[in-house]
């Protein structure tokens, strides 16, 4: 018996995704996973602005022929504001399902979700500016 089963020996936790062999479960997770982008993507405003700053970030980067350390500083960035933003969308499901009504908590915990992504985007924003500011500058 694994730790796995051990752990939940005598619980009645039993998950979608535990059914099937490894293969099996790591596809399912994976497509999970696939779906909550393709979800984001369709359903969120915000990601789909994220992923137009991302293509105009990108499209920058290779125009100004930005150095390693400048595309792996975008890179980041692009992926920890997509993360939070679908974490944020993940908290906010979540709140949905538990409640329709207002409540100061509700509010506090969506609030404080979406002002995640936020700091991340300003940051990136800033590091955007200070890596493509000098660039544009030299050019004008």
């Amino acid at each position: 018996m694994g730790l796995k089963e051990k752990f939940l020996k005598n619980k009645k936790i039993i998950r979608n995704k535990d059914n099937g062999s490894a293969a099996i479960r790591y596809y399912k997770s994976f497509r999970h996973a696939i779906d909550g982008i393709i979800y984001a993507f369709v359903c969120e405003h915000n990601m789909v602005i994220i992923l137009l700053a991302a293509f105009f970030t990108v499209i920058a980067g290779f125009v100004f022929n930005i150095s390693d350390f400048e595309w792996l500083f975008c890179i980041i960035m692009i992926g920890l504001v997509m993360a939070a933003e679908m974490i944020n969308t993940a908290i906010e499901a979540t709140i949905d399902l538990i409640t329709d009504k207002m409540h100061p908590l509700a509010k506090i915990a969506k609030d404080t979700a979406s002002s995640a992504t936020l700091i991340l985007s300003i940051t990136a924003l800033v590091g955007a500016l200070i890596i493509f500011l000098p660039k544009v500058l030299e050019i004008l």
